[in-house]
């Protein structure tokens, strides 16, 4: 029984300091939040000036 009352206690103390960090949040919080939006810039699209002609039998 003194096992299990331990157990619980050990549970109980590192439950509250757990909540008592509240919005800092830890590696777990940072894990779930979306990634930051990137800014890009388009690349533009190469298109050949003299295109090669095309064979027709």
């Amino acid at each position: 029984m003194t096992i299990s009352l331990v157990l619980v206690l050990t549970f109980v103390a590192f439950f509250l300091r757990e909540q008592k960090r509240g919005s800092r949040g830890g590696a777990e919080r940072d894990s779930l939040l979306p990634l930051e939006e990137e800014e890009r810039t388009p690349v533009p699209v190469r298109v050949p000036s003299n295109p090669a002609p095309s064979r027709r039998s």
